[in-house]
Parts: structure tokens; C-alpha cells; sequence
């Protein structure tokens, strides 16, 4: 017999913690309720996780729950209940409406342009189909390893650069595809997020997959996004696919504020004409789109070879601070800090969605 979850809920209901004057439920106590034949298992989150104090709560809970369910395996584990993002500032989500737009080159040279700046800053490779991280800053071969961290496990993200890197690419082989449903997509999304020791961080910023998906959802009901940065390039047809995006943001359903529009491929510099701008895919337009849609134009990135052979080589462009493109990373990160502050005394702290079915 699989217990009902349903059940469960109202049994734990019933456990009071009364150094907090109310029930395991209501104070979020419970974490990974996990049922199968005959087993109820989850861990239950306590301040001082090494509390001799604990270990009556967990045997109040596992007797009630026998009371209820009758002869079944319980598994109760004290944790802490600081999670992996607690000390994290803001969490800033980089989105794009379709593919090919540069989302991922704009992600990387923003976390080290922010880092440059003196930030601590994480990047986690959201975009869990289509993992660039590990080949962009050229730890292909990097593997993660977890460490035992108050009585949990955790991933110890990789670092590189300053910054502190974790994508699904680092734990599957480099040419291999990711074939997964989107569940079991979301559940590796969500260890990467909640079973990694993040520490210290004033940014953490998500490389998001383009367009919108289940990854999406999992993403804004999993994070208080402090705000999304939406990446396109000037022509029409990237541009119609950004209205979606930032209207996937602003819908009152998921309401993350918009920090801004990035234009990326703006224009084409020659390295031996710096001066001169061609403007391959038309003018301008993330900024008209920006101003119809009222949010800022953060930054425009222009096309120089360089951009390509950093993220082939696996030293991201923005690293080299004199370069045309570097000091326009530099003024994206700068613009992304601004906004990000604007934000912070404008609105709320944005909470994770609670969607409804």
C-alpha cells in the first residue's frame, strides 16, 4: 500500500513544534515527502540541526503516523533549515523568446562582467536540454562532487573565472543528448538548485531555455526571481518572440518584473574597422521595442569575431576588459546592477509562483 499524500498532510498537521507555537505543516517543517509500498519518508527542517531536542519531535511525528497508517517503514531526517539559497541576494533569470538569439554568450559575460565588478556571483545552466556552459568556459571535463554539509549532501559547484558554475552538462558526457519528460527534467533542475551549497552569493544568475517551457514554470515556482533580463536580436521575427517572453514574465499568473531588453548583435564591427557599425539585421529595434513595452534597453551587444572564438575557447569575452565588446559586458553588468536596484525600491520581493490547476 502507497500511503495518500493527502493523509499524510493531515496527520503531520497535528505535530505541534512548540517552541513555535504551531503545527510542522503551517511552519514549513516538512521537505522531499517521499511515499512507496509500505514507506513514508521526508526530512524535517529544524534551525540547529544537532538539537538534542529534535529527536522528540521526530518521534512524536513517527508515532502518530503509525497511529494512522498502521505497520509502515518511516523514515524521518532532521536537516537544516537554512536552504542552499539563503544567502543569496538576487536572482536575476536570463530568457529569450526563441533560439539563436546569444542568450546563453549574454549569460556567461554577464556573470563575469558582474563578478568584475566585485560581486560574488553564481551561474547556474538552466537550459537543461541544451547545456553550453561546461564548453564556454572550458571545463568539459569537470565533474562536480558533493560534500557533506550539515548533516546534508550537497553539490560543490565548479568554479571558474570567480564564478561559481553549475550546468546538467557537467554530469553527462559532452556528446551525448539529454533525452528526457519534462518531470524528470524539472526534478534535475530542481537538485541543481536546492541540493547545491551555493554559499555567499550578491548574484546568482539563470541561463534560462529559450522560449517557454516546463523548465520555466519549475524555475518561478522554485525562485523569488528578483527579475528577468530578456536577450533578442534587432529583427522582426526575434522581436515578435520577445514580446512573448517578457509577457511570460509580466503575466499576472507569474508577475517577475522585467529588469530590461538586451540587444544582442546590434551591429557588426570589423576588428580592423572598430568604428564602422553594419547593422545586419536591422536598427534599433530592441529599443523601440523597449520603449513600446515600457521597460529599459539595458545594453547593445555588437557582432565581432571575438565573441565567437571566446565561447568556442572557453574564455568568455567580457574577461578581456579593453575590448569593444568586454566594456559593452561591463556596461550591461553596471545597467543590470542599477536596474536591479531600481527594482528593489520600486517593488517587493518577488515570491515563488503558486500556480493554480
Amino acid at each position: 500500500m502507497i500511503p495518500e499524500k493527502g493523509k499524510l498532510i493531515e496527520v503531520l498537521k497535528e505535530v505541534v513544534y512548540f517552541p513555535k507555537g504551531d503545527n510542522i505543516i503551517n511552519l514549513k517543517m516538512v521537505d522531499d515527502i517521499e511515499l512507496g509500498e509500505n514507506l513514508i519518508r521526508f526530512r524535517l527542517l529544524f534551525e540547529k540541526v544537532d538539537d538534542e531536542k529534535n529527536q522528540f519531535l521526530i518521534d512524536t511525528a513517527t508515532q502518530m503516523l503509525k497511529n494512522a497508517f498502521g505497520d509502515i517503514e518511516i523514515d524521518i531526517v532532521a536537516a537544516s533549515q537554512e536552504n542552499s539559497l539563503s544567502k543569496v541576494n538576487h536572482i536575476i533569470g536570463i530568457a529569450s523568446g526563441k533560439g539563436g538569439v546569444g542568450k546563453s554568450t549574454v549569460a556567461v559575460n554577464l556573470a563575469i562582467g558582474l563578478a568584475l565588478h566585485g560581486m560574488k556571483v553564481g551561474l547556474l545552466d538552466a537550459d537543461i536540454f541544451g547545456p553550453s556552459m561546461p564548453k564556454m568556459f572550458n571545463m568539459e571535463e569537470a565533474r562536480p562532487y558533493a560534500e557533506n554539509i550539515d548533516g546534508r549532501d550537497l553539490i560543490i559547484p565548479i568554479e571558474q573565472y570567480g564564478l561559481k558554475l553549475l550546468s546538467i552538462g557537467f554530469f553527462v558526457e559532452s556528446d551525448q543528448a539529454v533525452l528526457w519528460r519534462g518531470a524528470m527534467a524539472s526534478n534535475a533542475l530542481k537538485q541543481l538548485i536546492a541540493d547545491a551549497h551555493w554559499g555567499d552569493l550578491d548574484y546568482f544568475v539563470l541561463d534560462m531555455p529559450p522560449g517557454t517551457s516546463d523548465i520555466h514554470l519549475t524555475l518561478v515556482q522554485t525562485l523569488g526571481i528578483t527579475g528577468a533580463v530578456v536577450v533578442s536580436t534587432p529583427q522582426q521575427v526575434a522581436l515578435a518572440d520577445a514580446r512573448k517572453g517578457i509577457d511570460m514574465f509580466t503575466n499576472e499568473k507569474v508577475n517577475v518584473p522585467v529588469l530590461g531588453l538586451v540587444e544582442n548583435m546590434a551591429w557588426f564591427t570589423p576588428a580592423e574597422l572598430p568604428e564602422n557599425k553594419y547593422y545586419l539585421f536591422g536598427k534599433e529595434g530592441c529599443k523601440r521595442l523597449a520603449e513600446e513595452m515600457n521597460v529599459p534597453l539595458l545594453g547593445q551587444i555588437p557582432i565581432v569575431q571575438s565573441i565567437c572564438e571566446g565561447g568556442d575557447n572557453g574564455k568568455p569575452v567580457a574577461l578581456d576588459e579593453n575590448s569593444i565588446v568586454g566594456k559593452a559586458f561591463q556596461d550591461l553588468a553596471k545597467a543590470v546592477v542599477e536596474a536591479t536596484e531600481r527594482r528593489n525600491s520600486e517593488k517587493p520581493a518577488t515570491e515563488a509562483v503558486k500556480m493554480q490547476h
